[in-house]
């Protein structure tokens, strides 16, 4: 799916669904706390959610006193949405509205969480594209949550690039 294509597709499905109508929706996204809280990073650290949305993992990192939180998405609906919740606290997060392949990172993150993102890149250049990126951007640690070979083969009716830990461990290992 090309770029325009992509960002149409999720403004669409932020625009006529709730997060209690999406499967990804998490109320308290505890797997990725436990992975942030394993790192011990300082309340200063740069942390960047890719994918993030209208997800609540940066509701819980504000909540903790982390002050150097990103949330990237290529919605900006799901990014209105997030900021409407968060209400003032919005303001303590930097937004960016962009594809992940065509992110443009301007400092290092020590730590980079994509829960949302990684599955989708069906591309083989939009993979090497991402992983570029990635390189250059994460200075530390990096979560990557992704489909499983076992799992659905589509999310929100786009296909799906399935992993097995051996694959996904190969696609990381240069760099990570």
């Amino acid at each position: 799916m090309e770029l325009n294509s992509r960002k149409e597709h999720w403004n669409n499905v932020y625009s006529k669904k709730q997060p209690h109508e999406v499967s990804w929706t998490q109320e308290i996204p505890e797997t990725s706390l436990k992975f942030i809280h394993s790192f011990k990073l300082k309340k200063s650290a740069k942390i960047i959610d890719i994918g993030g949305g209208d997800g609540k993992l940066v509701d819980y990192l504000l909540d903790e006193g982390f002050e150097n939180v990103s949330v990237l998405d290529i919605s900006e609906k799901a990014i209105e949405r997030a900021k409407q919740r968060l209400g003032e606290k919005a303001s303590k997060v930097n937004w960016i509205v962009s594809d992940v392949t065509d992110f443009q990172p301007t400092h290092l993150y020590d730590c980079w969480h994509d829960r949302a993102t990684f599955h989708f890149l069906t591309r083989k250049s939009d993979l090497n594209k991402y992983l570029s990126i990635a390189r250059k951007a994460a200075s530390s640690f990096m979560i990557i949550g992704t489909f499983s070979d076992k799992g659905p083969k589509k999310c929100s009716m786009l296909d799906v690039h399935q992993y097995t830990e051996v694959e996904l461990q190969e696609q990381l290992q240069n760099g990570f």
